[in-house]
C-alpha cells in the first residue's frame, strides 16, 4: 500500500502525521485491498470568518477511487470528521462489493425452488 501525506500552505509535523497514521488504521482495517492512500492537507488562505483547515483523502482500492474531503477551523477536527467520512464510504463500498456476490447466490436458490 502507497501512502502519501502532504501539506499546502503547511509543514506536516511528526505529531499530525502520526494522528492521521492512527485515524486511516480504522479504515484499512475494515478493508484491506487498499492500494494507494493521498493525503492532503490544507491551510486555506481566506477570510477569517469561513473555515480555514483542509483535509483531503483519495483513497485508491481496486476497481474504485474514494475521495473525501472536510474543512473545518481546527485541522485535528477536520481529520477527526474526514476520516469518519472515509470510514461510512468505505464500509458502503465493502457492502456492495460483499452483497453483489450474495445476490447470485440467492437467485441460484430461487431459481432451483
Amino acid at each position: 500500500m502507497n501512502l502519501t501525506i502532504s501539506g499546502h500552505h503547511l509543514e506536516v509535523t511528526p505529531a499530525l502525521r502520526e494522528y492521521v497514521l492512527t485515524k486511516l488504521d480504522r479504515v484499512t482495517r475494515h478493508f484491506d485491498h487498499v492500494v494507494e492512500i493521498n493525503v492532503l492537507l490544507t491551510v486555506e488562505k481566506k477570510k477569517e470568518k469561513e473555515r480555514r483547515q483542509r483535509a483531503e483523502v483519495t483513497l485508491r482500492v481496486k476497481g474504485r477511487d474514494i475521495f473525501v474531503e472536510q474543512s473545518h477551523e481546527d485541522l485535528y477536527a477536520a481529520i477527526d470528521q474526514l476520516m469518519d467520512k472515509l470510514d461510512r464510504q468505505v464500509m458502503r463500498h465493502k457492502d456492495r462489493l460483499q452483497e453483489h456476490h450474495h445476490a447470485s447466490a440467492k437467485r441460484l436458490e430461487s431459481s432451483a425452488g
